[in-house]
């Protein structure tokens, strides 16, 4: 089953760039792999990859292809992904409305169900971090 998601126009530019700048060969997307944690209820790693590993599936928004394992289609159910760019933060975000806001007092947890990944851990192949 494919998640329904919403990708914001931010989020798809900032992917595409990913997918573009890795070198891989035409038809590559984006791994994302999404599992429960953290404070905002999302850990999440990226990286650009040339096709879907197996037990995989490829989501395609807008010509840009997602390769996502089961889990990760699972919590995306109904989140948006977006990019913010702001003085303090840039990443991609995870919104679930669904998602109870977190009850801890530290910095970054402010808005109910967001994962933030830092653009500087961006890699091919590699693994993000998450605040």
């Amino acid at each position: 089953m494919l998640p329904n998601l919403i990708l914001t126009p931010a989020a798809e530019k900032f992917m595409r760039r990913i997918v573009r700048f890795s070198g891989l060969p035409a038809g590559a997307g984006v791994r994302l792999l999404v599992s429960p944690g953290g404070c905002s209820g999302y850990n999440a790693e990226f990286s650009a990859q040339a096709q879907p590993q197996p037990g995989e599936q490829a989501v395609e928004v807008n010509g840009l292809r997602l390769f996502l394992p089961a889990e990760s289609r699972l919590l995306l159910e109904g989140v948006t992904i977006d990019f913010v760019d702001t003085p303090t933060q840039s990443g991609l975000t995870f919104a679930n409305p669904n998602q109870a806001p977190c009850a801890c007092s530290s910095a970054g947890a402010s808005e109910p169900g967001v994962a933030r990944i830092d653009v500087g851990a961006i890699g091919r192949g590699g693994r993000p971090l998450v605040s």
